[in-house]
């Protein structure tokens, strides 16, 4: 199993947008610092949910400071980019790198962004894969030429630079749902398994992702499937159990799980076309209680139940746990890099 974190750049009451910079940029050093294996940046925009519009220039600098760490995307919203844009940018990142990038993708879903960039969010799912199939042709060999409903690249164009690692940096695809695990797995992508859905939802995706590779004809023995997960660790069961309580008691939810953050279509008010199997999703994510969090969502407890839980989404097929360890909780800086120390210590040597 190998270990990265995520960054959500969530930006709390009180902290200017540099201090947030900062503040992850530390994060990361440190992670390099005690062998994980890879970091993982998310793209929003227009809130403080999430500051880092282009995840592209912030991998940039974290390249500039880092050295051997893996650099990703967790994930670039492709409906909302030109896909040739994102071949580009993801290349000279990789290059920069010294071929460190890890492209996680995905359709988005927050409805509040896709009006800000006047995108139909019922189009994700069309765009996305027209999307892909230009990033993947741009960064396959020689001239490449696209005419599709969304997007067209006019007569051929070849990408310069191109990527350093070959044929091109690894790539994930968002997915949760047994619509896009099902989809992407027949075409041999591995998934990012969604930190909102239960652990057995999870171990299912990962069954059905190898299952339905295998029949499509693809070989998935060295495929490696990343899932996201909170994750919290404290010397004792009793620690992590009232951490948890007073995190949850001193935050208020709904600041993430609303209908902002919702795949919502403004004119009906329901679900999106092509996101039915999130309705209501968002909307009850903050009514969760701490038993099911403790049980379901979290990868959370003492040293002994963390490796426990982590054996577990091992053996269900997961290569990657991407470990975020305090995107949402108002944290000190010291308490958090105290976490993430303690982890690398008492779990991370279990899977050596």
């Amino acid at each position: 199993m190998k270990f990265s974190t995520f960054h959500l750049f969530h930006r709390f009451d009180g902290q200017s947008f540099k201090d947030v910079y900062d503040h992850h940029l530390r994060l990361i050093e440190l992670a390099e610092e005690l062998g994980f294996h890879g970091v993982r940046l998310a793209e929003h925009h227009f809130r403080d949910y999430g500051v880092v519009p282009n995840l592209f220039t912030m991998l940039a600098a974290m390249a500039a400071r880092t050295d051997r760490i893996r650099l990703g995307t967790g994930v670039v919203v492709l409906p909302l980019h030109n896909p040739i844009h994102v071949a580009e940018e993801a290349a000279m990142v990789d290059v920069l790198s010294g071929g460190r990038l890890e492209l996680g993708i995905g359709r988005g879903y927050q409805s509040f962004e896709f009006q800000g960039f006047g995108v139909e969010l019922a189009e994700a799912r069309d765009r996305f894969d027209e999307a892909l199939e230009v990033v993947l042709g741009l960064w396959g060999a020689g001239a490449f030429r696209h005419e599709g409903k969304f997007y067209r690249t006019g007569t051929g164009v070849e990408l310069v630079p191109r990527p350093l690692q070959s044929p091109f940096p690894p790539i994930h695809v968002a997915a949760v749902s047994p619509e896009t695990v099902t989809m992407y797995a027949g075409r041999g992508l591995p998934i990012l398994a969604d930190p909102a859905a239960p652990f057995h939802k999870v171990v299912g995706a990962a069954r059905t992702w190898r299952e339905t590779a295998e029949r499509t004809g693809h070989d998935v023995t060295g495929a490696e499937l990343v899932v996201a997960r909170s994750v919290y660790v404290a010397p004792t069961l009793e620690r992590a159990r009232e951490d948890q309580a007073a995190f949850e008691a001193g935050f208020d939810r709904g600041r993430i799980f609303n209908r902002e953050s919702a795949p919502i279509d403004p004119r009906t008010g329901r679900a999106a076309q092509g996101f039915e199997y999130y309705q209501d999703r968002y909307l009850k994510g903050g009514s969760l209680s701490n038993d099911f969090r403790w049980e379901q969502l979290e990868v959370i407890g003492d040293p002994g139940r963390v490796i426990g839980q982590i054996r577990l989404l091992r053996d269900a097929g997961f290569a990657n746990l991407l470990c975020d360890f305090g995107s949402t909780r108002p944290m000190p800086a010291a308490e958090l890099e105290k976490v993430m120390r303690f982890f690398a210590a008492e779990v991370m040597p279990a899977f050596r």
